[in-house]
């Protein structure tokens, strides 16, 4: 896996574009760049300057100029990588961003596979393990919440609690080691009191990022809401409400969307992706009949629905609708509905007062004038807990992270578990070696090529 030659990539993507950067990272960056570079000030030699410099010039083959250019230098170690990078800023001609790679391709460069850039960072000592699939998040992040959580875990705020964690399992299970080898002489080095509350502090930890992860993967990934309800209700009229433009099909015919619409916006920093389906309704149309079946695939596949009703149509037929709304309930008992009385313009407050009385917990919205959509953006902010965005808590978002935490959490129960059974010190001695062993795969003091290949190989090229 490790690997000491030279390599070079596009940084930025591919394509026309005002400027472009290529990398270069190893111990013959700077060399091979010198070799190519001239510069417009005076005859320097890029190998003699100082780290952390920018230097105007062009880059040249032999007589041939490709591209006047900005020349970075980051010496070893106080680099992204821990090697000598060059980055180069050219022009964002395609043209150019090839003549000057394949350049260094014939000098010896080899290109970069997916990632390499952050691996050698982590091979290097610069970054743990959860710091560099941090990066890839923090390139991926499309809204608040996912940033903030990327660039925490970057910074290491995740890595330090669990460091911090398995440094003090390790140092019990130090003195637990140390036991057996005294074992005939029957003395303790570890203290039993001690032990149970780190195991117990340990305990609470674990919990808490375990749990986090039901909220920091839906704020990664976006949160799926399905509008659903009775075709010709205003589900296209709302979801243009909250995209504030015209996204959906609008007319008065029903059954005009035959198809889901999905599109997505950031609410107080949180990802939702909306999804407005073809309704739910009894029909002969054939087309129509696959959207239908779709709705009930997006309900099944969303995280939040929305029941969407016209009030004014609905107000004589409120019995109608609360079956129908039982039917959503008892289908999806564990899913957040919300459930929402559109077109309350068309009523009077008599009307509204019996519609509010007859359905528990309705919001009522008028998606054509904009009435009520605030409430219902505070209502699905409501359904998301962002207490842990406020406060910086740790919040874990990668399923890899989760997994071996899971596992750490179930090895903790059975020390905690021989502690309050007095089980010997070399069975419990086996526990606390797996619960270290899955601590050390999140940070990545345990690992092995497959894993590292798996986890670089989702980078972009040129980070």
């Amino acid at each position: 896996m490790i690997q000491n030659d030279t390599i070079v990539a596009l940084a930025t993507p591919s394509g026309a574009g005002a400027i472009a950067i290529i990398r270069l990272s190893g111990n013959k960056a700077i060399s091979m760049v010198s070799d190519c570079f001239q510069s417009v000030t005076s005859k320097k030699q890029l190998s003699q300057q100082k780290t952390h410099t920018i230097h105007l010039g062009h880059i040249v083959d032999r007589q041939k100029t490709i591209d006047e250019v900005l020349v970075s230098i980051f010496k070893n170690p106080h680099s992204y990588t821990g090697e000598d990078v060059v980055e180069i800023s050219c022009h964002g001609s395609p043209y150019i961003q090839q003549e000057i790679i394949q350049l260094f391709l014939r000098k010896g460069c080899r290109m970069a596979d997916a990632g390499e850039f952050t691996l050698r960072a982590f091979l290097n000592g610069k970054l743990d393990l959860s710091q560099a699939e941090a990066v890839a998040d923090l390139i991926a992040s499309d809204n608040e919440a996912s940033h903030q959580i990327a660039m925490q875990q970057m910074r290491g705020g995740f890595s330090s609690e669990i460091a911090k964690l398995r440094e003090e399992l390790l140092n019990f299970a130090s003195l637990i080691e140390l036991e057996l080898d005294f074992a005939e002489e029957d003395v303790e080095f570890a203290d039993r009191t001690q032990f149970k509350v780190l195991i117990d502090r340990i305990t609470f930890v674990l919990k808490r990022l375990i749990d986090s992860f039901a909220v920091g993967n839906v704020i990664k990934n976006g949160i799926p809401v399905a509008i659903v309800g009775e075709p010709n209700v205003g589900k296209s009229t709302l979801l243009n409400a909250l995209l504030n433009e015209e996204r959906a099909i609008v007319s008065e015919i029903a059954g005009t969307t035959r198809d889901t619409i999905e599109d997505e916006i950031s609410i107080g920093g949180i990802g939702f992706r909306f999804i407005d389906t073809a309704g739910i309704r009894e029909t002969q149309d054939v087309v129509e009949s696959i959207g239908i079946k779709k709705t009930f695939e997006k309900i099944e596949q969303s995280q939040v629905t929305i029941y969407l009703f016209d009030s004014f149509k609905g107000i004589s037929n409120l019995k109608a609708i609360k079956l129908e709304i039982e039917k959503i309930k008892n289908k999806y008992p564990q899913k957040p509905l919300l459930i929402i009385a559109n077109k309350i313009d068309k009523l009077d407050d008599v009307q509204l007062a019996e519609l509010q009385n007859q359905i528990d917990g309705v919001q009522l919205l008028s998606a054509k004038t904009g009435f009520g959509v605030e409430q219902l953006t505070n209502s699905l902010l409501n359904l998301i807990n962002t207490g842990a965005l406020r406060n910086n808590e740790t919040i874990v978002t990668n399923t890899r992270h989760y997994d071996a935490l899971l596992k750490a959490f179930e090895e903790i129960q059975k020390v905690k578990h021989g502690l309050e059974s007095g089980l010997s010190g070399d069975l419990m001695a086996i526990d606390i070696r797996q619960a270290l062993y899955h601590f050390g795969e999140i940070t990545g003091e345990i690992t092995n090529d497959d894993l590292l290949g798996n986890i670089f190989a989702n980078f972009c090229i040129g980070k």
